[in-house]
């Protein structure tokens, strides 16, 4: 049997297959007001019919000036949970399980007049300076999460993804690129991961389904986070209880990066061998026999595809036809699947 059809349990959440639709930004929400729209209605549910096991919506702003555009979507207020149940239930019908990646911009909220950050840099010279974060801004942002991961329990997300990469505000905590604090919350690796310890404690303590986080396992500057400090990181949130880690890269700082197919996927690897905790393999993943070669050497345990669903709702068909898996069609649409 192929082990990307197979199924895999987190808590009590059993996922049908290893294809997960990565978070990707819309950019889609009318009004700037942060709502579910057709658009994104129309878009996860397709890919729950073309049967992938675990759908998690894009970035999802935990307040306003948390957003990376005006048209993100938004978990800051009791009017965006109906919207999401809605999409959440039209997504269950197909057995496909869904998740929320709870986020905050910081320094890289683009629309916003003034934005947040451990230290007063911008990100290059088309971004404002950022307001340097008091401590009473952390614990509001902090309790954002909290009241996000709230509201995210009430329209029956199955899973918690906390966004801590591509350089928006968690990942500019655990950076020494963007953080140059020298409070309890800079300096040292302990004090520059105590920022989202303190959202993955609030976050377990609202929601007890599983909770994932991803982060930039490289940051391709010799002055960055290196993969010790990766590990180090990785260790604090196995003892934290996290139950996978997705494992991206980049963004913190403005960089070249050279992509290639699974050009991420070394970085995931040694972190679950290293510290045998599941991963996430995501990054230019195209084909089923590469995902299935990445799950059969245990590389990972999970499939993440951005770009390849975004060309091809229906990717997992043509992955199971490579694989010459028997996958099972909706009726609807048995006589074009076989």
């Amino acid at each position: 049997m192929a082990k990307l059809f197979s199924p895999i349990r987190f808590k009590d959440v059993t996922l049908k297959n290893r294809i997960v639709m990565s978070p990707m930004c819309m950019y889609s929400c009318d009004n700037q007001d942060g709502i579910i729209t057709p658009f994104h209605m129309t878009h996860y549910i397709s890919r729950a019919v073309g049967g992938v096991g675990l759908i998690i919506l894009e970035a999802t702003a935990v307040e306003p000036a948390g957003r990376i555009s005006a048209e993100d979507l938004g978990i800051w207020d009791d009017n965006h949970v109906s919207g999401l149940t809605d999409l959440v239930e039209q997504i269950h019908t197909n057995n496909t399980k869904v998740g929320i990646q709870l986020a905050h911009a910081g320094r890289k909220a683009e629309d916003e007049k003034f934005t947040f950050s451990p230290s007063p840099l911008a990100f290059n010279e088309k971004y404002q300076v950022p307001t340097e974060l008091d401590i009473p801004g952390i614990k509001r942002i902090v309790k954002a999460f909290a009241d996000g991961a709230s509201r995210a329990k009430k329209a029956g997300f199955d899973v918690i993804e906390i966004h801590a990469a591509h350089g928006y505000l968690i990942n500019q905590f655990l950076s020494p690129l963007s953080n140059q604090r020298s409070d309890e919350y800079g300096g040292s690796k302990e004090n520059r991961f105590r920022f989202l310890a303190e959202i993955v404690e609030v976050v377990k303590n609202t929601f007890d389904g599983p909770i994932f986080v991803r982060i930039s396992t490289d940051e391709y500057h010799k002055d960055g986070n290196t993969i010790d400090d990766i590990l180090y990181f990785v260790d604090k949130l196995k003892d934290m209880g996290i139950d996978l880690i997705d494992c991206s890269s980049g963004g913190v700082i403005p960089a070249k990066i050279k992509v290639y197919p699974g050009y991420q996927v070394k970085r995931c690897e040694t972190i679950k061998q290293e510290k045998e905790i599941p991963t996430g393999a995501v990054g230019l993943i195209t084909t089923g026999i590469q995902a299935e070669e990445i799950l059969q050497n245990e590389r990972a345990d999970l499939i993440f595809l951005g770009r390849s669903l975004l060309k091809n709702p229906y990717w997992v068909v043509s992955a199971a036809d490579e694989l010459t898996y028997p996958l099972e069609a909706p009726k609807q649409y048995k006589r074009g699947w076989r």
